[in-house]
């Protein structure tokens, strides 16, 4: 058998075990599932939560993606992200050892989400002002503020505008924290001769990096095409989301309630599920409550779902309000770790892969692992420092 036959015959039969393993994961999650709720109501439990997600969550946050989309490309169109930029490039180096020029990805991310960092680190003329471990770190500075306007303004939705802002702020520190640690462990990755610009410069020496907005037309007309154009790459975002919010949010939901009327049992209604996060939470409920202020465990859903898209994490946000578990407390918090978190395991690896260093984004992971929580740290004290003001 030759070397290539070998490798050949060991790809099948990794594959095979692969498939064996998924399989015995698959029913057994799904048959203790069918076991406790019943087949048929299981099945019509992940039915009807898909649909009342879609129905009544998607299409609002479309609905939000669409403003915010037209607002940020009426910034775009005239020059307040270029105004944005000038005003917060002085807080990059000092904050968080970045060029100025990054303000832009932080607004970009703001008003869009985590890939428009790929974009703009793949532009030559942006990237040119960064160091090597600078440009790999601007993908968990962008990160944390990915989707920020549309999760601040779902939150003021509901009436908290007060702590919406002071997750802001938290947001802010847990993508310092994250920034600065994966500059941190990344220190020894690349020479001496890998950390200086590819015109020898250090960061120091290079000027802000101009930003042209090139419009044609008169005012009417370019406010007019703005509005489209931004409001249809919010459908577009808008429409992206589904995937994420009926599959993740549905299975979070599964393994967060019980029976909605726990004297007739399961009916097989939306959002019904077994409660194993809750029960989990429960064993660690002191640690939450001192890092977080949670007082109920299923509040924990929330963060542990923006791990994987922030549009599935707001969707649950509507069943805590309707059971009354949230507070201004707990929307400060969720702002914080939604922002920073906002679907980074889904995004980072892709974002790191397209920047040729995928084998850095274990150190990436890590390190906004650390700030996420941070982050939400921050905002609970912050919150209760707000009270007594």
């Amino acid at each position: 058998m030759t070397a290539l036959e070998r490798v050949k015959k060991d790809f099948i039969k990794n594959r095979r075990y692969e498939a064996f393993i998924f399989l015995i994961v698959f029913f057994g999650v799904f048959g203790f599932l069918a076991n406790k709720m019943g087949a048929a109501n299981l099945l019509q439990t992940l039915m009807n939560s898909a649909w009342d997600l879609l129905t009544n969550t998607v299409f609002y946050i479309m609905g939000i993606t669409v403003l915010s989309g037209a607002l940020g490309k009426l910034f775009v169109e005239f020059g307040v992200i270029r105004l944005l930029e000038l005003v917060l490039a002085p807080l990059m180096r000092p904050l968080f050892g970045l060029p100025g020029v990054a303000a832009l990805a932080g607004v970009m991310t703001f008003l869009s989400d985590n890939p428009a960092i790929i974009s703009l680190a793949k532009d030559k003329s942006f990237s040119k002002y960064f160091t090597k471990s600078e440009l790999l770190s601007l993908t968990n500075f962008g990160t944390a503020f990915g989707m920020g306007l549309i999760v601040i303004t779902y939150m003021i939705g509901f009436g908290y505008f007060g702590a919406a802002m002071i997750g802001l702020v938290g947001a802010v520190f847990g993508s310092i924290i994250s920034t600065r640690l994966v500059q941190y462990l990344l220190r020894d990755v690349f020479s001496k001769d890998e950390t200086t610009q590819e015109n020898g410069a250090t960061p120091e020496h290079v000027k802000a990096l101009p930003v042209s907005f090139k419009s044609e037309g008169g005012v009417f007309l370019r406010t007019i095409n703005a509005i489209l154009d931004g409001g249809k790459n919010g459908v577009d975002l808008g429409l992206a989301i589904i995937p994420g919010v009926l599959v993740i949010s549905t299975m979070v939901m599964m393994f967060t309630n019980g029976p909605q009327d726990s004297a007739i049992g399961y009916q097989g209604l939306a959002y019904e599920g077994v409660p194993v996060l809750p029960w989990i939470a429960g064993k660690f409920s002191f640690l939450f409550k001192f890092l977080f202020g949670f007082e109920h465990g299923e509040l924990i859903a929330f963060p542990i779902t923006s791990l994987g898209a922030v549009g599935a994490a707001l969707s649950i946000l509507k069943s805590f309000v309707a059971q009354n578990m949230i507070t201004g407390n707990e929307i400060a918090v969720f702002t914080a770790m939604g922002m920073c978190w906002s679907g980074y395991l889904s995004t980072h690896t892709a974002m790191l892969d397209t920047l040729g260093h995928r084998e850095l984004t274990s150190k990436a992971l890590i390190a906004h692992t650390v700030g996420g929580l941070c982050a939400g740290v921050i905002a609970h004290y912050l919150f209760l420092v707000s009270q007594f003001i």
